[in-house]
């Protein structure tokens, strides 16, 4: 996997060509028919790779940091390493090295599907390989076969009371399913520290197949009078079985959910579910409880909650001027809401400088399947009118739209209208990311995250002030 190259590129800036390069050359490398197999493989080659690098650059240093970041949020800071994904600001979101349109492209299909099936996807993550057909069946199969959910969190779920947001409900199933982390039982065993990949990666591979009857039980418990889950059908994938369980039958559905599944899966490390995640995982909690801090993450409305933030904003702007406003009136709109001191959701990103990839991809997938949608062409009104009056503002670094300006509306189109919910399919996606870091954090050794933090008398001294 290139490792050296990998981390040389992050420290550098980020060189995306290169590491497509490396990466594509060594797609399809791996004959193991299953993904542990795989990774096994991997394991020994990388530790030894990091270890060569750490001795050789352990202490060159890679950038410098300043006051304004400490108080920023550490935006632009370089202190993590993510294996899976990296963001570049010019260029988006690159898994492995491949862009998303590579990836619709590469990654396997269901039977007669045109969209990427999140397994593969999750293979890729974890090895950096493209997997084969019979690979992604594979893990389908195995995904099936871990899917049941044990009594306790059934009941959990069921008994919660339905005013309870369906992340804090995802999120306590999480920490609930702690009982089965076989991570937690080896470790209390004694297990030696160079096996904690093992458990992490059977932990991650349990919750990832229970996730989707998490997220069915809870959508059904509180928006189809609490109908159960119809069973795992080991033959077909993790997306339609998920689709299947919450009642849609709609084959498209079904694609949109494979798309989504795949885009919303990783975004580099720094991001608050990804970041949590590893952060708590460092401190060696298992997969279900790092996970779990993770979630309480994305619900944030800084977040995952910001798709649900664009579709009442969508709402906002129907009642205001309705669907069939001219330009001039949607301008004016838009300058109205600025100048109260609102901002319009869906746009702009803390380091993309460009329209997400992950928009695109389901703008392409709009116009391909719901190009006379009345909510769609609003949202490509937006699209052409919104960056324009932002750059003319002259206070926004990125005008253009990411991931959260679109996915409700495709939801919304296929009868998805539960606004609340949408974030729960977001954690669903992002699991398959930051279990396959988890994964890599415990084989390589990363240490208890602890960095130094500093009071504002202790920044004025530390600078002169």
């Amino acid at each position: 996997m290139a490792l050296f190259r990998q981390v040389c590129s992050r420290a550098l800036g980020g060189q995306q060509k290169l590491l497509a390069a490396t990466t594509q050359s060594v797609s399809h490398s791996c004959n193991a028919s299953d993904l542990k197999s795989a990774l096994a493989e991997k394991i020994p080659v990388v530790q030894e790779e990091v270890k060569a690098f750490r001795k050789q650059h352990g202490n060159t240093k890679i950038g410098e940091i300043t006051v304004d970041q400490l108080y920023g949020g550490m935006r632009g800071m370089k202190g993590l390493v993510t294996e899976t994904s990296v963001l570049d600001a010019d260029e988006g979101i690159r898994f492995r090295g491949y862009t998303i349109p590579e990836c619709q492209e590469l990654l396997p299909k269901a039977p007669g599907g045109k969209e990427p099936l999140p397994e593969g996807l999750f293979w890729l993550l974890v090895t950096g390989d493209i997997p084969t057909e019979e690979q992604v069946r594979g893990l389908s199969k195995d995904w099936a076969s871990r899917a049941e959910l044990p009594s306790h969190v059934v009941t959990m779920l069921n008994n919660f009371p339905s005013n309870l947001h369906p992340m804090a409900q995802f999120s306590a199933a999480m920490a609930a399913l702690h009982s089965e982390s076989k991570f937690s039982k080896a470790y209390g065993e004694g297990v030696h520290k160079t096996k904690y990949w093992d458990t992490t990666f059977e932990d991650s591979m349990d919750m990832i197949a229970k996730l989707p009857v998490v997220a069915a039980t809870i959508y059904n418990n509180l928006y189809r009078d609490g109908a159960a889950p119809c069973p795992i059908d080991a033959n077909k994938d993790w997306s339609y079985n998920f689709t299947e369980m919450i009642g849609y039958k709609n084959e498209m559905f079904t694609e949109l959910m494979r798309l989504y599944l795949t885009i919303h899966s990783d975004h580099e490390g720094g991001n608050v579910s990804a970041h949590a995640t590893h952060l708590v995982g460092s401190a060696l909690s298992d997969p279900y409880l790092s996970f779990c801090a993770g979630m309480c993450g994305l619900a944030g409305p800084l977040h995952g909650l910001a798709n649900q933030e664009v579709l009442i904003f969508m709402e906002k702007v129907v009642k205001a001027v309705g669907l069939d406003a001219t330009d001039d009136q949607m301008k004016d709109f838009v300058w109205s809401l600025l100048k109260s001191g609102q901002v319009v959701p869906g746009y702009g990103h803390a380091v993309l400088r460009k329209t997400d990839p992950r928009y695109t991809c389901q703008r392409e997938f709009a116009l391909k399947h719901l190009p006379d949608d009345k909510l769609f062409k609003l949202v490509s009104q937006l699209y052409m009118l919104v960056p324009p009056i932002l750059l003319e503002t002259g206070k926004v670094k990125n005008p253009w739209p990411n991931v959260d300006a679109h996915s409700g509306v495709l939801l919304q189109y296929y009868g998805m209208k539960e606004m609340n919910y949408y974030t729960v399919l977001f954690g669903v996606s992002r699991a398959l990311g930051v279990t396959a870091s988890l994964v890599w954090d415990r084989a390589l050794g990363l240490p208890l995250e602890r960095p130094k933090s500093m009071s504002t008398p202790g920044l004025k001294k530390l600078v002169g002030a």
